[in-house]
C-alpha cells in the first residue's frame, strides 16, 4: 500500500516537516492497517517535532487518528475489516494516509460518534479522565485550579469537573478565552494577562487556597501554581508549553504546607488495555449523554501541517484542532 506521511530528518521548527511517499507493508501479527480519515492535533506533537522529546531520526509525527480498518494481521481477534477505530498515544507517526498500528492499542468508535468528533476528543478526554479521576480524584465541592482552561484539554476538564460537582477555576489568556472557559464548565476564569492569579485564587477561596492545581503551562506558571495551593495540596504538572518548571527543594514543599508534586503521563495511566478502554468508554459515554461536548476550533488540511503546528505553538488555537484529508 502506498501512503503519504509527514516526516522530518532533524528536529526543529514546524517547517522541518515534509510530506513523503512510502510503502506500507501488510500488517504484522497483532497489527491492523488503518485507512486514516481524521487526525488530532496535540501539543505532544510539538514536543516530538521540536526536540524536547528525543527521537530516532528520521521520524514520523502525530499521536491521534481516527479511521477504518482495511487489513488485519495474524492473531488479531478484536477487530475486523471495516471497523471504525481511534487511537491516542503510542509512537509518533499518526500524520499519514495509511498506517499499521497495534490492535491492542486501538479503541472502537461507537455508533453515533463521527470520526471528526472522535479525533478531536479522545486524547483530550482520556487525559481529563486520568487527571480528574485517578491522578487526583476530584470531589464534589472542591475548588480546582486548571491552567489553559480554553484549550482542548482545559475545556473538557471544565465540563467534567462541573459534572463531578467541583468549583472549577480556570486560567486563560485574554477576555475571549476566559469567556470560552466560562462556557465550558468553569465557575470562574482568571485572565493571566491582566489579573494576579494568586490574589484571585485567594479571593475566590476566602484565603484557603486550592487543594489541587492542574498545570500544562510549565515554567511561566509554576510560581503561581504552587503559591495557589492550600496546605497538603497537590501540584499536577502535565505539560510544559513554556518550558520545564524549575527544580524545587523538598524543604520548600515542607515550608509551604507539606505540598505534593507529581508529573503524570498519559502513557503510564493508559498502559493497561483495560484502563485505556475504561477511560475511553467513560469519555464516549459522557459525550453521548451530552455531559461532554468538543469544540473543534480549527480544521486544517493535510497539506497545512506546518501552519497547524505554528498556530498551536504560538497559542493561536482555541479548543481542539483536527486535520482532514
Amino acid at each position: 500500500m502506498k501512503a503519504t506521511v509527514v516526516q522530518f530528518d532533524i528536529q526543529g521548527p514546524p517547517d522541518v516537516m515534509k510530506h513523503v511517499e512510502v510503502n506500507v507493508p501488510d500488517p504484522s501479527s497483532g497489527q491492523v492497517m488503518i485507512e486514516q480519515t481524521v487526525l488530532g492535533l496535540n501539543f505532544i506533537d510539538v514536543y516530538f517535532r521540536s526536540g524536547l522529546y528525543p527521537l530516532d531520526l528520521p521520524s514520523g509525527v502525530g499521536a491521534e487518528a481516527a479511521g477504518k480498518v482495511v487489513a488485519v494481521g495474524d492473531d488479531v481477534t478484536d477487530f475486523n475489516i471495516g471497523d471504525r477505530v481511534i487511537y491516542g498515544g503510542g509512537p509518533p507517526g499518526a500524520y499519514a494516509t495509511y498506517r499499521n498500528y497495534p490492535a491492542n492499542k486501538l479503541i472502537p468508535i461507537p455508533d453515533g460518534v463521527d470520526d471528526e468528533t472522535a479525533a478531536a476528543i479522545i486524547i483530550k478526554g482520556i487525559t481529563a479522565e486520568y487527571l480528574l479521576l485517578r491522578c487526583y480524584p476530584v470531589k464534589a465541592g472542591e475548588d480546582v485550579l486548571f491552567h489553559a482552561a480554553a484549550g482542548g484539554v482545559g475545556q473538557i476538564a471544565g465540563q467534567w469537573g462541573k459534572h463531578l460537582g467541583a468549583n472549577m477555576i480556570g486560567v486563560a489568556g485574554g477576555p475571549e478565552k476566559c469567556h470560552m472557559a466560562l462556557d465550558n464548565g468553569y465557575a470562574h476564569c482568571i485572565d493571566r494577562k491582566s489579573e494576579n492569579i494568586v490574589d484571585r485564587v485567594e479571593a475566590l477561596t476566602n484565603g484557603a487556597g486550592v487543594p489541587v492545581v492542574y498545570d500544562s503551562v510549565g515554567k511561566e506558571s509554576f510560581e503561581d501554581s504552587i503559591n495557589s495551593l492550600k496546605p497538603m495540596g497537590m501540584f499536577v504538572s502535565f505539560g510544559t508549553t513554556t518550558g520545564e518548571p524549575p527544580a524545587i527543594a523538598p524543604s520548600r514543599l515542607q515550608k509551604m504546607g507539606s505540598l505534593y508534586i507529581t508529573r503524570p503521563t498519559l502513557v503510564d495511566y493508559m498502559a493497561a488495555r483495560a484502563d485505556m478502554l475504561n477511560s475511553a468508554n467513560q469519555v464516549f459515554d459522557l459525550l453521548q449523554k451530552g455531559v461532554l461536548s468538543v469544540n473543534i476550533g480549527q480544521r486544517y488540511g493535510f497539506d497545512d501541517i506546518v501552519q497547524a503546528h505554528a498556530d498551536l505553538e504560538t497559542g493561536a488555537t482555541k479548543g481542539s484542532s483536527i486535520i482532514t484529508f
